[in-house]
């Protein structure tokens, strides 16, 4: 065995250095096609662009009998983000099969060390000085676009120049500088659903994942709209000031159709309002059903532009249609809930069964659906389970704070509780990795439920540390309550089914805070911890990968597949239908109708390539879902009891025992956030912050303040 061992080993680092050299030329050829494509955003409102560039472009699309004047659009604006996206998948599968893939990345974090340092920024909330420096650069872009389309177009204005159509010089500046605003508006456009496409490539690629994009996507919406706002608002003066205030009801058959715009903006004015804090915290279900008027807003906006022009933005709204129906295909099914832990801070923990093959990182995140309160609804949790301590189970953690929830917890929590329940799932989502074990100590500082992303990395560490026999490194885990109730979320710290014996070795030190309360509550005024156990249905399925255990693979084959079919069918569109009526002159053939058909032929390739993936994958993951439905094990009648309210009492087990004994508890007063970081001498200590917008802007203001320098500020978003 040692001789085939060894004889093996050389074989194996033989491939490794291939994959790795493979990765690299991958990399290298998605960052020149980014750079190049940035570029050529730079160069577009230039007149190098428009005088030599464009000409030598349009000679050999313009005449093309298959694409016609689409084809450029097609091949300059949308071809190369499709490209990035695939070339990611096949990256991201390399990346996932190597087995050196975390010391690349700790390595290159290390060295981005001083760049991620937080900055609070008003109304950007914390940044790291990458971000604020992208932020920045990306608002030179926009800058730098208008004042270029200005620059060209502005001396060019004259009074003789306008005479003949009547107008005066600032009524032809003020129409130019509305459709410059247009064009500008797009490029945002352009990236406004990459960060909230959830299983994307082309985040993960560059080490994003789409929970901690969502701020990125929300900078881009309030843009999109304050530039989109100003532009309709520049064609209205100009309207009014010219008397052709009719031109706001027209619909050009090939040509702008004003209408269609302002519908476009009417949508996306409703959906913007309800973006703002103060209205989607009290009335989270307004701000989610008016986010669904994304679809007249960009329908509208294709009307408006035409197809043609609206390439632009397609490759972003493409990718987010593919994650968006694959979403879909998963939500379909029920899925097995297998017990609920009931908390009587009204926190619950629902457990669902998985197969083995799903595999998560910790800090990810996923939605759930439950029919019986609302159809429509999805909302976003942490997830608390670890896929590789707890490997045919998947937990979430769901506290009681607004209607949704709190209906939710009424239902189960009742003493006429039901005995299963219909829930569906999107997810999970998270970070491709995660990089705890490069620090000495990780400080988790968490106010009330943002403790449960913590959860799941305790029990990460907590099987790193029996399994791998590795250092994991110590956890200093400062939470802190409103009330003593609360305390009870500190027994999600170990899984339902128990944990190893390893727990006590794990380094795990707790300081709880109670802030509302000088004393422990008496016993007689204590609720019980209970568990719920569900009976199983047997249409209900356990959680699988959506897309297999190759999922990046078949995430790209499915992008590139149903672009392909989408250019096969526009080609074949336009040479035997368009082309015979139109000659390649826009102007026969019907603008919308064109519009039309384009979107009809995108929807149909994107339908038929996920659901062929998805439908191949079910089959393949369909033993072993069928597998773990036939296992019917006994349901257990008790309910482990509060190791928090027991602590008077003999602990049940050595794992609880072991974490009570390293909790202190702390009434009536807050944490001392800047000593108990500043105490702390090791030479690497990871950060990561949980709760309220005071607690996270003071923990990341303590770590850039540069007065410790081992001091990491760790940015994850959660949900």
């Amino acid at each position: 065995m040692a001789q085939t061992s060894s004889s093996s080993s050389p074989s194996l680092k033989a491939s490794s250095s291939v994959t790795n050299d493979f990765q690299a030329i991958i990399m290298a050829l998605i960052l020149i096609v980014t750079i190049g494509y940035f570029i050529l955003l730079i160069v577009t409102p230039t007149n190098m662009y428009r005088q030599i560039w464009t000409p030598k472009i349009k000679a050999h699309t313009a005449n093309s009998t298959y694409f016609g004047a689409q084809g450029r659009t097609l091949l300059m604006n949308t071809f190369p983000l499709i490209f990035i996206a695939v070339l990611g998948c096949v990256y991201l599968h390399l990346w996932k099969k190597s087995n050196n893939k975390n010391i690349n990345r700790v390595e290159e974090k290390q060295k981005l060390a001083i760049w991620r340092r937080p900055i609070i920024m008003k109304g950007l909330g914390i940044v790291s000085r990458i971000e604020l420096g992208f932020f920045v650069m990306f608002i030179a872009l926009l800058v730098w676009t208008f004042a270029s389309y200005l620059h060209i177009i502005f001396p060019t204005i004259t009074p003789k120049s306008v005479a003949k159509s009547g107008e005066k010089v600032w009524e032809a500046k003020l129409e130019d500088s509305g459709l410059r605003l247009g064009l500008v508006g797009n490029i945002c456009l352009t990236f406004l659903f990459v960060p909230v496409t959830r299983g994307s490539s082309v985040l993960q690629v560059f080490g994003l994942t789409s929970e901690a994009s969502v701020k990125y996507h929300i900078w881009l919406g309030h843009i999109v709209m304050t530039l989109f706002s100003a532009h309709g608002i520049c064609y209205i003066i100009y309207w009014a000031a010219t008397h052709q205030l009719s031109e706001m009801l027209k619909w050009g058959k090939t040509d702008i159709s004003n209408l269609a715009g302002e519908l476009s903006l009417l949508s996306g004015l409703v959906l913007w309002i309800a973006t703002f804090p103060r209205i989607r915290r009290k009335m989270f279900e307004l701000f989610f059903y008016t986010h669904h008027f994304y679809i007249l807003f960009v329908v509208f906006f294709v009307f408006h532009v035409g197809v043609s022009y609206a390439c632009i933005m397609l490759p972003g709204f493409f990718l987010f249609m593919v994650d968006r129906f694959l979403r879909f295909l998963q939500s379909r099914s029920n899925v097995r809930l297998v017990s609920a832990r009931v908390l009587p801070c009204e926190t619950l923990e629902l457990n669902f069964s998985k197969t083995k093959g799903l595999s998560y990182t910790p800090t990810s995140i996923m939605f759930v659906n439950v029919p019986s309160i609302s159809k429509l609804q999805w909302h976003p949790f942490t997830i608390t389970s670890s896929s590789n301590l707890e490997p045919e189970k998947i937990s979430v953690a769901i506290k009681g704070e607004g209607s949704w929830s709190k209906k939710l917890y009424q239902m189960i929590s009742s003493p006429n509780s039901v005995d299963r329940l219909n829930v569906s799932v999107e997810g999970p989502y998270g970070p491709p990795s995660t990089h705890f074990l490069r620090h000495d100590l990780l400080v988790m500082v968490s106010g009330g439920s943002g403790i449960t992303p913590f959860i799941s990395i305790i029990r990460e560490l907590i099987h790193t540390s029996e399994s791998q026999k590795c250092k994991t490194p110590e956890i200093l885990l400062i939470s802190v309550f409103k009330n003593s109730e609360d305390l009870t979320m500190l027994d999600l710290l170990l899984p339902i089914s128990g944990a190893p014996s390893e727990t006590c070795k794990l380094g795990l030190q707790i300081e709880a805070f109670v802030t509302r309360e000088k004393k422990p509550v008496s016993t007689e005024d204590k609720k019980n911890l209970r568990t719920i156990w569900f009976k199983p249905n047997p249409s209900d399925e356990p959680i699988t990968p959506i897309l297999g255990q190759n999922n990046w693979l078949w995430l790209g084959a499915i992008i590139s597949c149903s672009f392909i079919i989408f250019l096969i069918s526009l080609g074949i569109l336009n040479r035997y239908y368009i082309y015979p009526i139109d000659k390649n002159t826009n102007d026969i053939f019907s603008y919308p109708i064109k519009a039309v058909l384009n979107m009809l032929i995108i929807c149909i390739s994107i339908v038929i390539t996920s659901s062929a993936a998805f439908v191949w994958n079910k089959r393949q993951s369909g033993t072993d879902a069928k597998q773990i439905q036939n296992m019917e094990g006994a349901t257990p009648m008790a309910s482990p009891n509060s190791w928090f309210y027991n602590a008077d009492r003999e602990m049940e087990s050595l794992p609880q025992q072991s974490l009570f004994q390293s909790t202190n508890l702390h009434f009536g007063e807050r944490p001392d956030l800047k000593r108990l970081l500043f105490e702390r001498k090791e030479s690497s200590v990871g950060v990561l912050v949980c709760g309220p917008k005071k607690m996270r802007h003071e923990v990341a203001t303590i770590c850039s303040s540069g007065l410790a320098s081992n001091l990491h500020f760790e940015s994850i978003s959660f949900s």
